[in-house]
């Protein structure tokens, strides 16, 4: 195989390589050099949109957990005065009542208490709606920001 012909070994190269058998005068480097990219921005552009990024997810972040701590510490308000009125509710039944009263006042202290559950649980919900809803708006208002700031960047270089 040594003994063969030069040109045979070009012809082999040129079969490897599809690009330069069709197009042999064509000068990849200058044509890549000749396309434009984008301008990257700055290291310190980066970082600073990187860092605010960060600020907002933390902000959003505490805010999610002080929602969590007040829905937790209303939740603990409502068990407690649940146990007060019950334990008070319970007081009030009468033993030598007919037991058609105590099932008339058993009756009314269920109603009630559904009534004061439902209640509770639409305060709760509240909360926690509002809770989420502000943790969301402050990542809403970072992206946002973060998408004029690439706007900018992108109108700057062009």
């Amino acid at each position: 195989m040594a003994d063969q012909p030069k040109s045979k070994s070009k012809a082999a190269g040129a079969e490897a390589n599809p690009m330069t058998m069709f197009m042999p005068d064509f000068d990849f480097t200058k044509a890549f050099a000749a396309m434009k990219s984008p301008a990257m921005p700055g290291m310190e552009v980066v970082l600073s949109a990187y860092r605010r990024n960060l600020e907002a997810l933390s902000e959003a972040n505490r805010v999610a957990l002080e929602g969590a701590q007040a829905v937790a510490r209303r939740h603990m308000e409502i068990m407690q005065r649940t146990m007060t009125d019950l334990t008070e509710q319970m007081r009030g039944v009468n033993v030598n009542d007919t037991p058609q009263a105590r099932a008339t006042k058993q009756a009314e202290l269920l109603k009630h208490a559904y009534e004061t559950a439902v209640a509770n649980m639409r305060d709760l919900g509240d909360l926690i709606q509002r809770s989420n809803h502000d943790a969301v708006e402050k990542l809403n208002r970072r992206f946002s920001e973060a998408m004029d700031e690439m706007k900018t960047l992108i109108d700057k270089k062009s």
